[in-house]
């Protein structure tokens, strides 16, 4: 048997679960209990919070961080530390509030003044001019040049016209200038501390390593003064949470550089050192494509904001998350975390870093996280009203879990893992069902490591965030999270350690965005993930330094893809052109969707490039609405279903001995039933990850591969073993020989004997009514602020035995647990609803007592549930026994 399938089988899996653990400075009793909880609940590790405590890194902090550290080395858990005092991670416990101006954050800004000549001998002040009344505040401001543009008329805020660098013309605060005839902008450019997001006044320059340095001092070298000896073992590494470089005001996420696209006026990340690159590369004409950063100037414009953009990033990347990541690995543990990547923020300024790849590539997983109701079932097109406005959809279904994994699965010292923070802020109504449906969202998209959010110490309800996974004893649902969080582990075990397989690769478009038009990655991943060709989003960074190709095939660590496709981009960098020329040279298909480029993003001419580009034989240009179409008729694909299923998702996982399918029916309401051929030989079996079982599937024989029948409910995913490493499973963990499939009905009508007991009471019982119909219980006239357990109980009679019989409990609010005479059948957390129980069946007389858990939202309607539509309440049915006719004859 393969080693990762016998791990789970014996119950031997890795954690994969790290819950954010919010301390407010509880009492030790309070604080070992809730680790008993998570430990309770099936899950070996934690990451401690610091953001609600109210002394990091203080007395009180290290009393309580010797409290966890003590329970965790008992209980075999792993501890992992958000690294700041509140999020998002940058603050350095406040430690550059006071600091000199060279650690502090700054940026440059710009204010521009119009004037007509000729005029000889005027004199303009280079100060900022009043806004709103308001005179600016330039204390500490370092001026860096003066440039004029001549202005043509009617060219209204275009400045494409003479450029003349004023600079040497300054004395003391004023500018003393011949004006030429004409009209004239003149532009005044000054490093500022000033004009950031107001919330991150006092946090670190990301690109200067002394200012990063602050934090590693500040917290990280604490942490390994007090616990060196545990560094590597019961102290697993360092989280951060959402770095960016907080250079716009209104924290937007659409802070992208330049007037036409982004933000006009929006301060810049800066530094001395970017400034000396910026100047080496610009040489005598620094000074005058400054006002480009801000403002449309023809043709050059875009060169000049992509040399920006590239060289921002690269020393974000170096001083920043490279240097924390290397201290961590020198100090013998990980270094963790994601950034903000909203609504495609990641490519952009302001909240965000730049550029996924680069922001994230010195961590030892890639990163990303799902809060705020950013991803519901069923709108993953239609945009949805969120805390932030509306979601793009598109980007947060078929590009977010797909960016993250891509990165983990192309960085080698990723090893293949990627985390997602989840559930965080969807409020009391996120129950076990949504999150498995979640984690099946991740889990199909390669995400193998998760985050929940949260375990919170403090006494409920605590408004922070909801929901709480515990909530100090009173989330009803949370005897049942462990049945998540086995299911999690054994998944995610079974998806490491291995390799991915994908046919695409799609370009990141993040320099394409910096250069001009282009088409978000996400538009092609969500044609080809709904015609079920799996794919990788790959950086040009990448492509142009690392990737070669051989037998027609793109190599990138130990993915190989069979085709690399690339989104709109009016230009993309001169030396990801060479490589893509070699690359087609060599066989590689190169499918660029919507047209090739017209230009090089950093100016070079690259007319000869494009133009052998066009003329290659693997080059072709595709419509989006084409290409998946495209792709199946060039054989560049893996998975074939029977006709058109845009809700099926796939992922396929290749280790030595075993191949692993992984299949989701994404769709919130409708069932899916499919054949599917997939590219294996030898036997196939099915493994339930809830269960911990295998048993045989059907199959069918077919040219390259087998046919499998698939039958999905909404919510509902299942696991597909093929390869050497499926042979020897334990007869425990074989699922139950049906012999036949059941195709008659016998309904359970009641009535039903109901009792409550909230989570406090459970397993205690009052009694509340009869019902001799199933109907929601949360109608007003009937129990709409109840939260807890609902037992239903009723009996039937049964005439005949040996039968295999399932027993279906139609629609349930949410959780289910089910006894059949006085037997434990099973628990389910999601659709289907549905238990085998032909062993449990007696011939006569038969009780059956239903539990249902709901959630906490009816007696905590909290404001981020109020972006949700609440489901009903309890066991709605109709409940039934199938069975096969021929078994019953």
């Amino acid at each position: 048997m393969n080693k990762r399938l016998s791990d789970v089988i014996m119950g031997n899996e890795d954690n994969y679960i790290i819950p954010l653990f919010w301390l407010h400075g509880e009492e030790e009793v309070v604080i070992r209990e809730e680790m008993a909880r998570i430990d309770e609940a099936g899950i070996r590790a934690l990451c401690v919070e610091s953001r609600p405590h109210p002394d990091f890194i203080g007395t009180s902090w290290w009393r309580d961080m010797d409290i966890i550290m003590d329970e965790a080395r008992k209980r075999g858990m792993k501890i992992w530390v958000f690294d700041d005092d509140h999020f998002p991670t940058g603050h350095a416990a406040g430690k550059l509030k006071h600091a000199s101006r060279e650690l502090r954050r700054l940026f440059i800004k710009e204010h521009h003044i119009d004037v007509v000549g000729p005029m000889k001998h005027a004199s303009i002040s280079i100060k900022a001019p009043i806004t709103g009344w308001q005179t600016a505040d330039e204390r500490g401001n370092r001026h860096i040049g003066v440039a004029a543009v001549e202005r043509r008329p009617g060219s209204g805020d275009l400045i494409e016209g003479s450029e003349i660098d004023l600079s040497r013309l300054v004395s003391g605060d004023m500018l003393y200038w011949d004006i030429p005839a004409g009209f004239w902008r003149i532009f005044f450019f000054t490093e500022t501390s000033t004009g950031g997001s107001e919330h991150e006044k006092d946090y670190l320059n990301p690109i200067v390593p002394e200012s990063v340095r602050v934090l590693i001092d500040t917290v990280y070298e604490p942490f390994y003064e007090r616990y060196e000896n545990d560094f590597g073992h019961t102290f697993a590494g360092f989280f951060s949470d959402e770095p960016g470089f907080n250079n716009d005001k209104e924290a937007s996420l659409e802070a992208r550089i330049g007037s036409r696209i982004g933000k006009k006026n929006m301060v810049l990340p800066w530094s001395a050192e970017l400034q000396a690159i910026l100047q080496e590369q610009f040489g005598s004409s620094f000074v005058s494509c400054l006002p480009l950063f801000w403002h449309e100037g023809g043709a050059e414009t875009w060169n000049v904001r992509y040399a920006y953009m590239n060289e921002v990033t690269k020393l974000y990347a170096k001083h920043f998350t490279d240097q924390i990541g290397d201290w961590c690995r020198s100090h013998g543990v990980q270094y963790i975390g994601h950034i903000i990547e909203d609504n495609n923020a990641h490519a952009r300024l302001g909240p965000g870093p730049g550029h996924f790849f680069r922001a994230l590539w010195g961590q030892d997983m890639s990163g990303i996280d799902v809060v705020l109701r950013q991803i519901v079932p069923g709108f993953d097109e239609t945009p949805l009203t969120w805390i932030g406005g509306e979601t793009d959809s598109e980007f947060f279904h078929y590009g977010l879990a797909k960016l993250g994994s891509s990165l983990g699965h192309l960085d080698p010292k990723k090893k293949g893992r990627t985390l997602a923070e989840v559930f965080g802020a969807y409020g009391w109504s996120e129950g076990l069902k949504l999150m498995k449906w979640l984690t099946d969202h991740m889990l199909v998209r390669g995400v193998n490591y998760y985050i929940p959010h949260s375990f919170s110490l403090k006494e409920y309800p605590d408004p922070d965030c909801p929901p709480h996974l515990y909530a100090r004893g009173k989330n009803p649902q949370y005897r049942y999270y462990s049945e998540l969080n086995q299911y999690t582990n054994r998944v995610c075990h079974l998806l490491n350690g291995g390799r991915h397989v994908a046919p695409a690769a799609v370009l990141y478009h993040a320099e394409a965005e910096w250069s001009g038009d282009c088409m978000l990655f996400h538009k092609p991943v969500k044609e080809l993930l709904r015609g079920q060709i799996d794919c990788d989003v790959v950086p040009s960074d990448v492509l142009a330094d690392t990737a070669f190709v051989r037998d027609g095939k793109l190599h990138l660590h130990e993915e190989q893809f069979k085709c690399l496709i690339l989104p709109y981009s009016e230009a993309l960098p001169g030396k990801l052109l060479a490589s893509l020329n070699e690359f087609s040279a060599q066989g590689l298909p190169l499918l660029f969707v919507g047209g090739l480029p017209v230009r090089s993003s950093d100016g070079d001419d690259a007319t000869d490039l494009i133009a052998r580009l066009a003329a290659h034989d693997s080059v072709r240009s595709v419509s989006l609405s084409e290409l998946t179409k495209q792709l199946k008729a060039m054989g560049i694909h893996e998975i074939e279903p029977e006709g058109q299923t845009p809700y099926l998702r796939y992922y396929h996982y290749e280790h030595t001995d075993l191949d692993v399918y992984m299949f989701f029916n994404e769709h919130p309401y409708e069932q899916l039933e499919v054949n599917v051929r997939i590219p294996a030989e030898g036997d196939i079996f099915r493994y339930d990850a809830f269960s911990n079982r295998l048993g045989p599937i059907d199959d069918e024989a077919v040219q390259a591969g087998k046919v499998i029948p698939l039958q999905l409910y909404p919510y509902e995913s299942v696991i597909v073993l093929t390869g050497e490493g499926v042979s020897h499973i334990p007869p425990e963990n074989r699922m139950p020989v049906i012999a036949k499939q059941p195709d008659q009905v016998m309904p359970i009508s009641g009535p039903w004997i109901i009792a409550t007991a909230d989570s406090e009471l459970y397993p205690t019982f009052k009694p509340w009514r009869q019902l001799n119909e199933l109907t929601d219980l949360s109608r007003p006239e009937l129990l709409p602020s109840f939260s807890g357990t609902l037992r239903y109980e009723t009996a039937f009679e049964w005439k005949q035995a040996g039968i295999s019989i399932y027993l279906d409990l139609g629609e349930v609010y949410e959780t289910a647990q089910v006894w059949l005479n006085g037997s434990v059948v099973g628990t389910r957390i999601c659709p289907p609803y549905r238990l085998y129980i032909g062993d449990l069946v007696l011939n006569g007389v038969n009780t059956i007592a239903i539990e249902v858990t709901n959630t906490l939202v009816r007696e905590q309607p909290d404001p981020f549930s109020r972006f949700s539509q609440l489901e009903p309440s309890g066991l709605i049915g109709p409940v039934r026994l199938l069975y096969a006719a021929s078994d019953a004859n």
